[in-house]
């Protein structure tokens, strides 16, 4: 075989890998509103820097007459790039294929990726739409998800985790993101549960939709699964390059500095006034880190969960740091178990990557009554 044909067989190969399930399956979830797992890829790193991992690779199952059936690349893909000039690792499940679920062989894709964020210092984003396990494979797919789950608690605190739910995640398409260490969701197209509706009615008999069950309202109010909502698939790939701006690649380096024009010997008018005299009287927290901050500029995380306290990232002289506040504005900023929760974990985060931690205090004590001491406050 010539050289040149050697060439147009790969190119051949290649373009149809980068179809993934194929045109009709592209164009179906293009009309679902949802975007497929390249483009999702390309618009989250620099332009031209995804280098793809493992874009061949096939399932080895041999059941259900899926030897008949393969797809290159098998549902997930993987590689690395670059955000702002920094090194990250990124898998996206691909919904076009197998509806997105984990085999063995795209596990193995998923986990060398994993561990070759963990060896080069740099953060790992996963970008989930996903229906779970490929039920075909059995316990082969979920051996698969046992050693995604173990790297992820191998990177805990070492290197950044982010996830996106772009789409519908169930069982352990859900278990991998809760281990990482910031979520990201969709309003209306991200659904997040162990089970989908259609299980716990079978074996509750309750009806529930997808929204009420799992939806990104549910999970950033009431669950606090969830750390941020967006109300569109590029306005959270957005808000993931703004978050790693905050944050260092890795628990051995700074995060990165921005100039900051602001004077720091700057007087605020505001800041003599937004406290009341009258104690009683409910002011906004956020009115006083503002002002105090570089730009004015606040990123908040969990801002729909535990209101009572604020937890989010900021500058001070160009510097990342970590805001802790009570929330003068919810339930008077008492701590309960949810808040104490949410400013707990922000803070071991922030410890876990050296981020200075900055406190704003106003608390009247703990939020007394029965709720509270039975689900454990203590």
């Amino acid at each position: 075989m010539q050289k040149e044909d050697i060439y147009k067989k790969f190119e051949e190969l290649d373009k149809v890998a980068a179809l993934g399930g194929g045109v009709v399956r592209i164009d179906k979830q293009h009309e679902a509103g949802r975007m497929t797992a390249r483009e999702r890829i390309d618009m989250l790193l620099d332009k031209g820097t995804f280098v793809e991992l493992d874009k061949f690779v096939t399932h080895r199952c041999t059941n259900f007459g899926m030897e008949k059936n393969k797809i290159p690349g098998d549902g997930v893909v993987s590689g690395y790039g670059k955000i702002e000039g920094r090194q990250v690792f990124v898998y996206a499940y691909d919904f076009t294929a197998y509806g997105g679920t984990l085999s063995s062989t795209n596990a193995a894709k998923i986990v060398k990726v994993q561990t070759l964020a963990l060896k080069n210092g740099a953060p790992v984003i996963a970008l989930n739409d996903s229906g779970g396990a490929r039920i075909q494979e059995g316990v082969g797919s979920l051996a698969g998800y046992a050693s995604i789950f173990y790297q992820n608690t191998m990177a805990s605190g070492v290197v950044p985790q982010i996830s996106a739910i772009l789409g519908p995640c169930a069982g352990g398409a859900c278990y991998s993101p809760a281990l990482t260490d910031f979520i990201f969701m969709v309003k209306e197209k991200s659904h997040m549960f162990i089970t989908g509706p259609d299980v716990v009615k079978a074996v509750t008999h309750e009806t529930v939709e997808k929204e009420e069950l799992g939806g990104a309202y549910v999970h950033s109010s009431k669950s606090g699964v969830t750390h941020f909502v967006c109300d569109t698939e590029e306005e959270t790939l957005m808000s993931i390059r703004e978050l790693l701006s905050f944050l260092p690649s890795n628990n051995m380096e700074d995060a990165p500095s921005l100039p900051c024009s602001d004077d720091i010997r700057r007087e605020t008018e505001t800041l003599q006034t937004v406290i009341p005299d009258d104690p009683n009287v409910p002011y906004d927290m956020k009115d006083v880190i503002e002002p105090v901050v570089d730009n004015h500029y606040f990123f908040e995380v969990m801002s729909h969960f535990a209101k009572n306290v604020v937890v989010g990232f900021a500058r001070l002289g160009g510097q990342s740091v970590g805001i802790v506040a009570n929330q003068p504005a919810f339930l008077a900023g008492v701590l309960d178990i949810d808040a104490s929760d949410k400013a707990a974990r922000f803070i071991r985060f922030c410890d876990c990557f050296n981020i200075p931690l900055v406190t704003f205090e106003d608390v009247p004590g703990f939020l007394p009554g029965c709720q509270q001491e039975h689900d454990g406050i203590i």
